[in-house]
C-alpha cells in the first residue's frame, strides 16, 4: 500500500470518527449535562458544565413523579415490546417459510399485501372504529394486534428472502423420518433462521419500545402510558422542567442503546444475508 493510501485511509478514518462524535456522542452529553442540572439552568439549553449536579435528585423525582408514573410505563413497554415481538417473529416466520415453500395462485396475492402494508401509509381513524367495534380500544390488546400488523411486512420479507437460503432436501428428509408441519417448521427450519430472527427482534423491539404514536392514538391515558409518553410529563402550558425531561430521555434511551451496542453485528450479518441469498 502507497503512502498515499495509507495517508486517505488514515484521513478518512479520523473523519469518521469525528462525523460519529459530533452525531451520536455530542447529543448524548448534551442530555446527560441538562439531566444534572437544576431546573433554573437546564431552562436556559445551554451545553455547559452543571453549576449544582443535580444528578441523582433529578433521577429520584423522575421515578417518583406522578405516582412512580415511568417504571409503571417501563412495564408497559415491557409487555408491549415483548408480546408483540414474539408474535410478529412467529407470525413473518411462518408466512415467510410457505410463500418460499408453496407455490400457489395465492402467494402473488399475499406478496401483494405485504407491500402493501409497507407502502400505504396506516390509517388512524380506521383502526380506531375497528378497535372499538371489537372493544379492544384503550386496551393493552388493541395495541399489541395493532402493532403487529404494522410490523409485520417488514419481517416477512426478511425471513422470506433468508428462507430461500435453506435448501428443499431438509425438508424432504424431514417428510420422510415421518415430521408433521409444525415439527418441520420448528425443530428443522425454524433453528437455521437464527440470524435473520435476532435481525427482527432487535429491530422491532427497537421500533416498537420508541413509538410514540401507536400508545398516543390506541392506548390514551395515564394509567396506559408507554416510556415516550411519559415526556408530556414534564410540559404545561407556562414552562418545561427540562432537567426532568432530560432525565426522563436519558432513562428511555439507555435500552435501545445497549440492545443495538450488544445486537450490531448480528444485526447487520442478518439483513445481508437475507439481502444476498434471497
Amino acid at each position: 500500500m502507497s503512502n498515499t493510501a495509507r495517508v486517505s485511509r488514515w484521513v478518512g478514518g479520523i473523519l469518521s470518527i469525528l462525523i460519529v462524535f459530533v452525531i451520536f456522542i455530542v447529543p448524548f452529553i448534551f442530555i446527560l449535562l441538562t439531566a444534572s442540572k437544576t431546573k433554573v439552568e437546564a431552562a436556559d439549553r445551554l451545553f455547559t458544565l452543571p453549576s449544582d449536579w443535580r444528578l441523582i435528585d433529578n433521577l429520584v423525582e423522575v421515578i417518583g413523579r406522578g405516582n412512580y408514573l415511568l417504571p409503571r410505563a417501563f412495564l408497559n413497554s415491557l409487555i408491549l415490546t415483548v408480546t408483540s415481538v414474539i408474535l410478529i417473529t412467529l407470525t413473518a416466520a411462518m408466512v415467510g417459510y410457505v410463500l418460499q415453500r408453496r407455490r400457489s395462485r395465492w402467494n402473488r396475492v399475499v406478496t401483494f399485501l405485504v407491500l402493501a402494508g409497507l407502502v400505504i401509509p396506516p390509517a388512524v381513524v380506521p383502526t380506531i372504529w375497528l378497535l372499538q367495534g371489537l372493544n379492544l380500544f384503550k386496551t393493552m390488546p388493541g395495541l399489541i394486534l395493532v402493532t403487529v400488523a404494522y410490523g409485520l411486512p417488514f419481517s416477512v420479507l426478511l425471513f422470506s428472502a433468508f428462507m430461500s437460503s435453506i435448501p428443499r432436501d431438509l425438508d424432504e428428509a424431514a417428510i420422510i423420518d415421518g415430521a408433521g408441519p409444525f415439527r418441520l417448521f420448528f425443530r428443522v427450519i425454524f433453528p437455521l433462521l437464527r440470524p435473520v430472527t435476532l435481525t427482527v427482534v432487535v429491530v422491532q423491539s427497537v421500533f416498537i419500545y420508541n413509538n410514540f404514536n401507536n400508545a398516543l392514538y390506541f392506548l390514551p391515558g395515564d394509567a396506559n402510558a408507554t416510556v415516550q409518553l411519559t415526556l408530556y410529563t414534564y410540559q404545561s402550558q407556562s414552562q418545561t422542567a427540562f432537567n426532568l425531561l432530560f432525565m426522563s430521555v436519558l432513562l428511555i434511551m439507555i435500552p435501545p442503546l445497549i440492545a443495538y451496542i450488544v445486537f450490531n453485528r448480528q444485526i447487520v450479518g442478518g439483513m445481508t444475508a437475507g439481502g444476498v441469498k434471497g
